[in-house]
């Protein structure tokens, strides 16, 4: 086996693993990419600065990268480029999506649903071997059910809005003393209001004992489960896998939720970098 490189980029930091050729991995972590705000140029820099070092001067000759941005051709170009420059003895580059890397971390060469519940939300149906079909995702505001983005905002509106009971009302207030003003420039003024909604679930996962917070949470997967994953024909045979933070640590709210939406519970995975080692190891 080859010395690899595998990554699994979002767009504020990558995950890495260095395969060496006894198949022995190492973590590294570098800052995200996303091909759609950075140029090839912008990318060479911070890897020279922040992989290379790292890479011991071992010689890499293929990198499997999965990102956030990577659609396709007319973008994946910008990272791939990136790479061969740094790594001149490189001889295989893939870029591909980091919904395809959650599949084939979570289910590896099965069938199966895949969803990402992280800060966004996103599901495609897997057939082994690639992405036979996904979703029209529509981004945090017109979308992204289930996501951090989304239980974040839905627990600030419940709070300005009255309808958090007094207990967590006053637990709230007291930990983010947030305001009105605060709120909608972070809404609506300042980048990645995703981001900022989603810094809120820390306050859910600290209150899940509370019947308020178990349903809310609840609730959340249902709507995500109903709206995108039970349109797949196939979801009704095969397993539905989890891939990301929100998933994980929701994770009882999760299976509550695939089980009164009436699917097979799969994989819960927190992050695919270490299980893509294994499905490249296995495919070399």
């Amino acid at each position: 086996m080859t010395t690899i490189l595998i990554a699994d980029s979002g767009s504020t930091k990558t995950d890495w693993r260095l395969v060496s050729a006894d198949g022995t991995p190492r973590a590294i972590q570098t800052n995200g990419f996303n091909p759609y705000y950075q140029t090839t140029e912008q990318i060479i820099d911070t890897l020279r600065v922040q992989l290379l070092p790292e890479l011991n001067d071992q010689i890499v000759t293929a990198v499997f990268f999965y990102g956030a941005g990577c659609s396709g051709p007319s973008v994946n170009y910008v990272i791939a480029d990136a790479l061969r420059a740094i790594l001149p003895a490189v001889s295989l580059v893939e870029v591909n999506s980091d919904m395809l890397g959650a599949a084939r971390g979570a289910a590896g060469r099965e069938q199966g649903i895949v969803c990402i519940l992280g800060t966004g939300s996103n599901a495609c149906c897997y057939d082994g071997y690639g992405i036979k079909r996904g979703i029209q995702t529509l981004g945090f505001w017109l979308g992204d059910e289930g996501s951090g983005g989304y239980l974040g905002k839905t627990l600030v509106r419940d709070f300005f809005q009255e309808r958090l009971p007094a207990h967590l009302r006053d637990s709230f207030q007291a930990r983010y003393a947030l305001d009105r003003p605060t709120l909608l420039e972070n809404a609506y003024q300042k980048p990645y209001p995703n981001r900022y909604f989603a810094s809120f679930t820390p306050f859910l996962s600290d209150h899940l004992a509370d019947e308020y917070v178990d349903t809310l949470v609840t609730d959340a997967f249902i709507l995500f489960l109903s709206t995108y994953v039970t349109r797949f024909p196939e979801s009704r045979q095969w397993p539905v896998h989890f891939v990301g933070s929100i998933a994980y640590y929701f994770g009882d709210q999760l299976r509550k939720a695939v089980q009164q939406t009436g699917l097979l519970m799969g994989r819960v995975v927190k992050a695919p970098a270490t299980e893509l080692v294994n499905f490249h190891r296995e495919t070399a």
